[in-house]
């Protein structure tokens, strides 16, 4: 079932009497319970079209729809999470999990029981009164990701959540993320410049073109789940990564 629905979207960005055209006629759907990666360039437009699916940004022109019912501001049923994990340095990581909670004024003993069975299923049990000073980048990610899921959201709205880290933690990070989505079944839309990490954890790839951002192909991965890390080096995989390069007008390596 159709979950998101982006019709002819448009962004024009205006600033001191200029303008950019930022993101130009995208159409695009994402089904329920689906993981869809976009890639493409530096300033594509990949981080508007996040902004505009949680309506914290209007199209200039164009429609977004979420379960059918038009965008026409922020959206509760939405987790989003970044580059920086944005943790609250005075608060405790389940007390930054649990902000969102707060801020909505829900009761805070039923979705702390909640927060503690995400803690585990990340394998971050036994952190929980940690502050972030005290968890490396890849712990604070996992942090970052249960504040996104605690209020139970559809929709998660992940935007190069994982670009900071080190090679090895950012594998680490990619099959938590697999797990979580696994478990969970949400549905994703995941901003990244990997395309190695695209094809990893995604059902289906979109990519962009340079800005103007206009969607130019889109790649179905057909790899069976759950995925690990030596499924990188088969021919299958291999096979996606030189496609998806070519359409992006890349030569040579994985990134």
């Amino acid at each position: 079932m159709e979950i998101i629905k982006l019709q002819e979207v448009t962004v024009i960005y205006y600033s001191k009497g200029s303008s950019i055209l930022a993101v130009k006629d995208v159409t695009q759907s994402v089904n329920e319970g689906e993981f869809v990666s976009i890639i493409g360039p530096s300033g594509c437009g990949k981080s508007t079209l996040l902004k505009i699916v949680s309506g914290l940004l209007s199209p200039t022109k164009g429609e977004v729809y979420i379960k059918g019912k038009k965008v026409e501001g922020p959206q509760r049923g939405i987790g989003m999470a970044f580059q920086d994990p944005n943790l609250l340095p005075w608060r405790t990581a389940i007390k930054n999990v649990l902000l969102p909670i707060e801020i909505l004024n829900e009761d805070l003993e039923t979705y702390k029981k909640k927060a503690l069975e995400l803690f585990k299923l990340v394998n971050l049990n036994g952190f929980e009164e940690k502050y972030p000073w005290e968890l490396s980048g890849g712990m604070q990610q996992r942090v970052s990701l249960i504040r996104a899921l605690i209020h139970e959201p559809d929709i998660l709205l992940l935007d190069e959540p994982f670009g900071a880290l080190d090679a090895l933690t950012r594998e680490e990070m990619n099959l938590e993320l697999q797990k979580i989505w696994m478990a969970k079944k949400k549905t994703i839309l995941f901003v990244t410049h990997s395309i190695q990490e695209a094809v990893f954890l995604s059902d289906r790839v979109i990519v962009m073109s340079p800005r103007p951002g206009t969607i130019i192909h889109e790649e179905k991965i057909e790899l069976k789940r759950p995925r690990n890390l030596k499924m990188m080096s088969s021919p299958e995989f291999i096979d996606y990564i030189t496609s998806l390069r070519s359409k992006l007008g890349l030569k040579g390596g994985l990134e």
